[in-house]
């Protein structure tokens, strides 16, 4: 991953057993006042990526705009999940070199990544313990839960900056 600083960084996000950082100190929290912005259309590429890779979890980025209290999504970029084949049912891995790729396309047509999106193959849509220990703050984490193949329900959520919870974002 590529943060300000433009240094690399391995990105990676994943549910290493479902141990949902609600069932911790760690709970998120109902929406504070952020949003982000995601139109029906996105919501349905995301949802079909993720039914299209189920059982194992799918990843993406996602390009758009920071605009005060609120993101604007512009643009979903699905990215393979290069996860060896036995752990992507329940962890994703974007590794450096498409996380470049993200930030030059976006940067090619003036937008920024905001966040990321990734699946919950027959778990909720909340975050884990283990993304709560590996997010960033300011970045979005759209969470896609799919039960049995089928996408059921997407949340937002985006990592306070002292890196103790989530807060739900609406969407």
């Amino acid at each position: 991953m590529v943060c300000g600083l433009g240094f690399v960084l391995q990105a990676e996000f994943c549910r290493y057993t479902y141990k949902s950082a609600c069932d911790t100190n760690h709970k998120p929290q109902t929406p504070h006042n952020k949003m982000i912005i995601v139109t029906k259309q996105q919501q349905i590429e995301m949802n079909r990526h993720a039914e299209s890779e189920y059982p194992n979890e799918c990843c993406g980025a996602v390009l758009g705009r920071f605009e005060n209290d609120k993101k604007t999504v512009q643009q979903i970029l699905p990215i393979s999940n290069m996860r060896e084949p036995e752990a992507k049912h329940n962890r994703f891995l974007i590794r450096p070199e498409e996380f470049l790729h993200c930030e030059k396309t976006a940067r090619k047509s003036g937008l920024d990544v905001i966040g990321f999106y990734h699946s919950h193959p027959d778990h909720p849509a909340e975050p884990s313990q283990y993304d709560l220990e590996h997010a960033l703050p300011v970045y979005s984490y759209i969470i896609i839960a799919v039960a049995k193949g089928h996408a059921e329900e997407m949340t937002s959520w985006e990592l306070q900056n002292d890196r103790t919870q989530f807060n739900r974002e609406s969407m």
